[in-house]
C-alpha cells in the first residue's frame, strides 16, 4: 500500500510540473490614425472632396457663383509673409488660392507639400494685375516674374473657416 502511495505522489508531482504552456497567436493590427492639426472653426474630415471632384465643380462655377464644400489637397505654397493664404494644387496645373474668413488665423510658413483638409467656400474670382503682383512679392518671386504680371487672372478661390493640416 506503501509503494502505490508513493507511486500516486510521483505521478501527481510529474503531472503537475508538467508545463502546460498554451500557444496564443497574437495577431498585431496596425491602425494608421491620422493625426491632424486644426485651425480656425473645428471641422471634420470626412466627406471630403478629392482634387478631380473640386476641378470638375469649379468647371461650373461662374465668377459670383459659390459652393459650400470641402476639399482634400496639397499645398503647394503658403504667404511667407505671415501664413494668411495658401495655394492648393488641383494636379492639373490648376491651383486654388485660399484665404482665411475674416483673417481669424492664419497657416504656418514650412507646409508647402503636405495635405491639408479646408472647409468654407469655393468661387471663381478674376484677380486684378496690382493683387497677383502682391501675392507674387510675399511668395519671394523675383523682380522680373512680379513685373511679368501684365493682366488679370482667372482664379480659383476658396474662403476656408477651418483647415486641417495632416501630420505624416
Amino acid at each position: 500500500m506503501k509503494n502505490i502511495f508513493m507511486a500516486l505522489c510521483l505521478v501527481s508531482v510529474i503531472v503537475s510540473c508538467k508545463n502546460n504552456e498554451e500557444k496564443k497567436e497574437v495577431v498585431e493590427t496596425e491602425v494608421n490614425e491620422i493625426a491632424y492639426v486644426s485651425f480656425g472653426e473645428k471641422i471634420e474630415a470626412e466627406n471630403a472632396l478629392n482634387v478631380n471632384e473640386i476641378s470638375e465643380k469649379y468647371q461650373n462655377l461662374a465668377v459670383g457663383d459659390t459652393l459650400q464644400t470641402k476639399v482634400i489637397a496639397k499645398v503647394n505654397s503658403v504667404c511667407q509673409a505671415k501664413g494668411c493664404w495658401m495655394r492648393l494644387d488641383l494636379e492639373n496645373d490648376e491651383e486654388v488660392m485660399v484665404k482665411f474668413k475674416d483673417y481669424g488665423f492664419f497657416m504656418p510658413k514650412n507646409i508647402a507639400d503636405k495635405d491639408v483638409i479646408v472647409n468654407g467656400k469655393a468661387y471663381v474670382t478674376e484677380v486684378s494685375v496690382d493683387e497677383q503682383r502682391h501675392y507674387a512679392e510675399d511668395a519671394g518671386k523675383t523682380e522680373e516674374e512680379i513685373a511679368a504680371i501684365t493682366e488679370p487672372k482667372r482664379t480659383l478661390s476658396f474662403e476656408a473657416d477651418g483647415v486641417l493640416l495632416i501630420e505624416e
